[in-house]
């Protein structure tokens, strides 16, 4: 089964960045002494833009964890996150063009599950995808043996924790899906010139837009209650709209239980036609 990796890479570099927040209406009241605007608030607002996203970065490397939900383009592919992760591994669900599985690593042990559609889906789609050095002619249906086998594999691994071996080519692909640090470095990157712009408000919670390149370099909405973390990105180009929530929560990673697990030792499965 090879097109499901090939497909998947691309995310792991994807590099998330940006976020949103809705607009608060000022108090307009001529005459009136202007409230300040950091009363009761944990003060990054009055701190320059790139300070704001230094702190931003800093609160987000010490935290233990953090669950992260949204959507990612990435060469033209959208992909629909929602892990949960934390310094030794993660768990969670990913979406593409129809298809989704479940990430579960814990430590250094990577695990894959899906249903049946999913296997059968994607090594449909990657018949013979070109360059791949796989056998098979013109790529069409295929030889009917191949399709049962495939539709008996996928039957196999339906709703079955698949162990990803760390010497498969997928598992740095697929690990980066679980990785906090490596997501949070792409997610966390503006570009350009950055400037602090309007205030708001996330899932209730006050916070200051930093913005790079007039926005065109991604924004980045940052708590303004308690520590700074980052709280909602809206990636470069339209790429993207992540959010980060639960900052700091503990949860447990438990290994799937033996009856649900297929390992195939070295390396997973190939597809051949």
């Amino acid at each position: 089964m090879r097109t499901w990796k090939t497909a998947l890479a691309a995310a792991t570099c994807a590099g998330l960045a940006a976020v949103t927040l809705a607009g608060c209406g000022g108090d307009g009241g001529g005459g009136v002494e202007k409230k300040d605007p950091d009363a009761g608030t944990n003060g990054v607002g009055k701190l320059p833009p790139k300070q704001i996203e230094a702190r931003a970065r800093q609160a987000a490397q010490r935290a233990a964890a953090v669950r992260l939900t949204g959507n990612v383009v990435s060469k033209g592919r959208t992909y629909t996150l929602d892990m949960r992760l934390k310094d030794d591994g993660g768990s969670g669900r990913v979406s593409t063009q129809g298809s989704t599985f479940q990430l579960l690593r814990i430590d250094k042990e990577l695990y894959l599950k899906a249903d049946a559609d999913f296997w059968t889906h994607e090594q449909n789609d990657g018949a013979a995808p070109a360059g791949d050095g796989s056998t098979g002619g013109s790529g069409g249906t295929g030889s009917e043996s191949g399709t049962k086998e495939d539709l008996a594999a996928a039957k196999k691994l339906d709703g079955k924790y698949v162990k990803v071996p760390a010497g498969d080519p997928s598992y740095q692909q697929l690990s980066g899906f679980t990785d906090k640090t490596m997501l949070l470095d792409g997610l966390l990157g503006l570009h350009g010139q950055i400037t602090s712009g309007k205030r708001g408000a996330v899932g209730g919670v006050p916070t200051i837009r930093i913005t790079g390149d007039q926005g065109n370099g991604g924004t980045l909405d940052v708590s303004l209650k308690g520590t700074p973390y980052p709280l909602r990105m809206h990636r470069a180009g339209g790429a993207g709209v992540i959010q980060l929530a639960d900052w700091d929560e503990k949860f447990e990673l438990s290994a799937p239980p033996k009856k649900e697990l297929v390992d195939y030792g070295q390396q997973l499965p190939q597809s051949d036609g």
